[in-house]
């Protein structure tokens, strides 16, 4: 499996029993979720590398306590802290309306109300206090923040973020 075919379900954040179990924080907003998983890839060495789950269970709201087959003592549960863990893109729940999974809007183009088509989103930004759409006009990069307020619609069907954005933001790039 490679990480382009994934998407980041959360990190092994600390051992939980002397039997190798282990806490996982998950980074979603409905961990509920995840409670009945069958198996994560753990990355390893820059490798995904299957786990198989014994039996999980919520812990504390973001956390899942997990036991992992062939994961028995606390030296094994050890050396998995700090790993990341990952599923395959497809289990991620189908989103609809305006709500987006960032991977899913790469390619997508931006189109105004006011001034039409904007350019395309390269990537999305979301090292930022606001995540930014990264949208490439031509030479030009073009950063927008991703402000509800902004967005109008997401048509999936003809690939497009269509927005209604503040005079002067786009025009002060061009």
């Amino acid at each position: 499996m490679r990480k382009e075919d994934c998407f980041y379900l959360g990190k092994i954040a600390k051992k939980f029993s002397f039997k190798g179990e282990v806490l996982i924080y998950l980074d979603t907003d409905e961990p509920e979720l995840y409670e009945n998983l069958e198996s994560v890839f753990v990355e390893n060495n820059k490798h995904l590398v299957p786990f198989f789950i014994e039996n999980s269970s919520l812990h504390k709201n973001d956390f899942l306590r997990v036991r992992f087959e062939d994961v028995s003592t606390e030296e094994e549960a050890e050396a998995l802290l700090g790993c990341d863990l990952y599923l395959p893109l497809k289990m991620l729940p189908k989103l609809s309306g305006n709500k987006f999974y960032f991977h899913e809007v790469i390619g997508f183009e931006v189109e105004d109300q006011r001034l039409g088509v904007v350019g395309k989103i390269e990537s999305i930004n979301d090292s930022t206090a606001q995540p930014l759409f990264e949208v490439l006009n031509g030479e030009v990069e073009i950063l927008i923040p991703m402000i509800d307020h902004f967005l109008v619609q997401i048509d999936r069907e003809n690939k497009k973020v269509i927005m209604d954005l503040p005079e002067g933001l786009i025009e002060m790039y061009l």
